[in-house]
């Protein structure tokens, strides 16, 4: 009986899809898979997980917090970690493969607590352009890691990294297939701002677009994602404004919201930037501040020096300094349809088919060395 994957992955949607992309992959390629995950995600109801082994374990992050809170934090993951090797034990996989934040560290730990010869390999994924801290702690067990971006800061001297890429969706993937098509009579702009949206462009973005000339709002259609606490507000914001507005905590049908988008404005997690760079489209991004190595600031900084973005720190983010740069922006077809180029110029995509390949070539190197 051919031994099971272990995918480690949980927490937010941007760690969580491109395991999900993966997963998808190799369970076409015929191999069994096992979900390890953690109490925010938990378990999985619909899409490749919904019908196998799934196992919800401890865990919480320590970055940003407390000597108090994270000395519970390590002892909530150490228990994660050995609940893991208990599973281990029982499913025997082949590999674990980590997606990065907490939720791969206990999957990952429990299985270093295994006897050499039934202990799996370990491959790393990281989606950022800074190692993250997790994956850091976690990078001495790996056999590989694959990369999201040509250049990663922090990686350890001798590990061996490959760039994958970012596994998207398949209806993303899709996007690679359409063209950009610079705004007309009608301008879409996009907002998204992480899992649950940015309260700071609840504020900002209304403000700025209720700055411009009143024959520019007209032509305007908002498509933004808006904590549900916040949805009122923002509603009122742009109706005040005479702005045509779609608002919603999460939207669902992300492909098609990108396809028809002239302009993104949102974050700059490394999913986000995979999406638009698949989808070819231009954007503005503003890293999210309190990531503890600037991992966003990042992300964004290698999208703008290929020409694909702009990047506004969010300290220096007001209605009037964004109001100005859409109005100029937006004017200015022919520089969003260059930015948009570049976009997709930066693109690394069929992502997750690299990915599983770099899989199967570090399993068939494990079981070589191990007949």
């Amino acid at each position: 009986m051919n031994r099971p994957i272990v995918i480690a992955a949980g927490g937010t949607g941007g760690h969580f899809f491109p395991a999900e992309a993966l997963a998808t992959e190799l369970a076409a390629r015929g191999h069994e898979l096992v979900l390890m995950t953690d109490k925010r995600a938990g378990k999985r109801l619909t899409g490749v997980f919904r019908d196998r082994p799934q196992y919800v374990l401890d865990g919480t992050g320590v970055a940003g917090k407390g000597i108090s809170a994270k000395l519970r934090g390590v002892a909530s993951l150490l228990q994660g970690a050995w609940a893991a090797r208990r599973l281990h034990r029982q499913i025997n996989p082949i590999a674990v493969i980590g997606f990065g934040g907490y939720p791969s560290v206990p999957p990952i730990l429990g299985s270093r607590f295994m006897a050499g010869s039934r202990r799996p390999i370990v491959i790393l994924h990281e989606g950022n352009a800074v190692l993250g801290q997790a994956n850091a702690l976690l990078a001495r067990f790996a056999t590989a890691i694959a990369t999201s971006y040509p250049t990663v800061a922090r990686l350890p001297l001798g590990l061996r990294a490959a760039l994958t890429g970012m596994p998207v969706r398949p209806e993303i993937e899709a996007l690679l297939e359409e063209e950009y098509t610079p705004p007309g009579d009608a301008i879409h702009l996009l907002v998204w701002g992480g899992s649950l949206g940015a309260k700071i462009f609840s504020t900002i973005i209304p403000a700025a677009l209720a700055q411009l000339p009143a024959g520019f709002r007209a032509r305007l259609h908002v498509t933004q994602q808006v904590h549900e606490k916040d949805l009122a507000d923002v509603r009122a914001a742009y109706a005040k404004a005479g702005v045509d507005c779609e608002l919603a905590p999460f939207f669902s049908d992300v492909a098609s919201l990108l396809k028809k988008a002239h302009l993104v404005i949102g974050r700059a997690g490394g999913s986000s930037v995979a999406e638009l760079t698949i989808a070819g489209r231009p954007s503005i991004l503003v890293p999210l501040p309190i990531a503890a190595s600037d991992e966003q600031g990042a992300n964004a900084t290698q999208l703008v020096d290929e020409g694909g973005a702009w990047m506004f720190r969010q300290n220096s983010l007001t209605p009037e300094t964004l109001s100005a740069f859409l109005g100029s922006l937006l004017n200015d077809p022919e520089r969003l349809a260059a930015a948009a180029k570049a976009a997709r110029a930066f693109a690394h995509p069929h992502s997750a088919r690299l990915l599983a390949d770099l899989v199967e070539a570090r399993i068939s190197d494990y079981r070589s060395s191990t007949s």
